[in-house]
Parts: structure tokens; C-alpha cells; sequence
């Protein structure tokens, strides 16, 4: 499987790597040797957590190292009234008589409370080249799907505000 990203993606991505293995993981292995000299390590705290903050470090660097090795590179255009990456979408649902406001990003830029959803979400796979007005059938299980309707799209670009979301 490949995961779908754009070339800022990538580059924020290998920032990130940077930092953590030039400045990061240097910090924090200081940090266990100090903790270390604290003395009895089955009652050291301090040793115990500065040992996972390590070892998260390290999670954190194979994880982006990963997403970099099995990306596909895709391009953050489309069509002056088609739904693309980047956009924000405005979706009046029918059935709840609600609007809801989205803005499409690539899976590593998620956050749901922000209203960033992934082009993979059901709502993202859903709209993705869509066109204002259209109906849309969001398909969120076997049991389960519900219609919206696309009534405005606003052109976004990645400028690179939009953060790596973290886990």
C-alpha cells in the first residue's frame, strides 16, 4: 500500500527526521545517562521516563522514515470547481439539516477536531472531484451511508501551515 503525499508532505516529513536525530535524540540520550546516575533503576522514575521518551523518539523517526519509503508523490490540483486537496468543502446534510465545514488533506496532516479530513475518510473519498451542487453518498459502513450536497468549495494550496499530525 501506498500512501498518498505531496512533495510538502515529504519535505516536512524529513525536517522532522532531522531534528529528531540531530538534536532530539542526542537531548534525549543525555537525559537517560543523567537519570541513570540516579541510582536503584526499579524504583528510578526519572530513568523510566526518560527511557520512553527515547524510545518514542525513535518510534516517531521510523514511522516518517517509512511513510517517505512507501509514498507515492500526487499533485495538490484540480479543476477550478472540483473538490481537491487542500480545499475546504462546505456540505449541507440533508438528513440532519446541518452544514459542516472540511478541509481535504493527505493522511499525515489529519485532525479531525480542526475539521482536517483525509482524502481516504469516507467524507474524503466521497467529495474528492466532486463539483458544487452535486449529491454525494458518504458510505461510512456496510450498514450505514447518508447523502450531502456540495454547496461551496474554496480553493486551498499547501502552504505548509497545515502541521504533520502526531500519534
Amino acid at each position: 500500500m501506498f500512501n498518498e503525499l505531496t512533495a510538502e508532505d515529504i519535505k516536512k516529513m524529513e525536517e522532522e527526521i532531522e531534528y529528531r536525530t540531530v538534536t532530539l535524540r542526542y537531548e534525549l540520550l543525555e537525559e537517560v545517562k543523567r537519570t541513570r546516575a540516579f541510582g536503584d533503576l526499579s524504583e528510578n522514575f526519572e530513568y523510566k521516563m526518560a527511557k520512553q521518551q527515547k524510545n518514542k523518539n525513535e518510534s516517531r523517526i521510523r514511522y516518517l522514515k517509512n511513510m517517505i519509503r512507501t509514498a507515492k508523490v500526487i499533485e495538490a490540483s484540480s479543476g477550478e470547481d472540483e473538490v481537491g486537496i487542500f480545499d475546504k468543502v462546505t456540505l449541507f446534510m440533508e438528513d440532519d439539516n446541518e452544514r459542516e465545514e472540511y478541509t481535504l488533506v493527505t493522511n499525515i496532516r489529519v485532525n479531525v477536531l480542526e475539521g482536517l479530513i483525509s482524502t481516504e475518510s469516507p467524507v474524503g473519498r466521497a467529495i474528492l472531484g466532486k463539483h458544487t451542487g452535486d449529491k454525494v453518498e458518504i458510505q461510512v459502513n456496510d450498514g450505514y451511508s447518508y447523502t450531502a450536497v456540495i454547496e461551496k468549495i474554496e480553493k486551498g494550496t499547501d502552504d505548509g501551515s497545515i502541521p504533520l499530525k502526531e500519534y
